[in-house]
């Protein structure tokens, strides 16, 4: 009986020594404070996007998903840059149709067309047509 009692009295100290060590009996924290969790890097700020920088985006979970300023501020960096992209793909493109027409067609070919009636000796016909009646 003695021994039992020896037992569950060191037992007792034992729990005790370990919650006081887990919850920091002292002045001084144990266990440092976490901060809450966030995207390290998400997007570089001195270059465009690539596709890697896409690819490697995680977004740290949380009690009910992702936090939404986090993933909105990323979407807004994906639509500006996209929008940026799109404009200058088709200021390209026209671009280069303009050089495509221009060396198709010369450089009348966005001349107005002539008015009807009116020939290259001038409104009212060849020379010296109008001189003869």
């Amino acid at each position: 009986m003695v021994m039992f009692v020896f037992l569950v009295i060191a037992l007792v100290v034992v729990v005790a020594a370990v919650t006081l060590a887990v919850v920091g009996g002292g002045s001084r924290a144990v266990l440092p404070e976490a901060g809450p969790e966030t995207v390290a890097d998400a997007f570089p700020e001195d270059r465009p996007l690539a596709r890697a920088d896409v690819d490697a985006l995680r977004f740290p979970v949380v009690l009910r998903g992702y936090r939404m300023t986090e993933v909105d501020d990323a979407l807004s960096r994906l639509g500006a840059e996209l929008a940026e992209r799109d404009a200058r793909i088709a200021e390209l493109e026209s671009a280069r149709a303009g050089d495509q027409a221009h060396a198709v067609g010369g450089p009348g070919l966005l001349a107005p067309p002539p008015e009807p009636g009116a020939t290259e000796e001038g409104p009212a016909g060849p020379q010296g047509e109008g001189e003869q009646r």
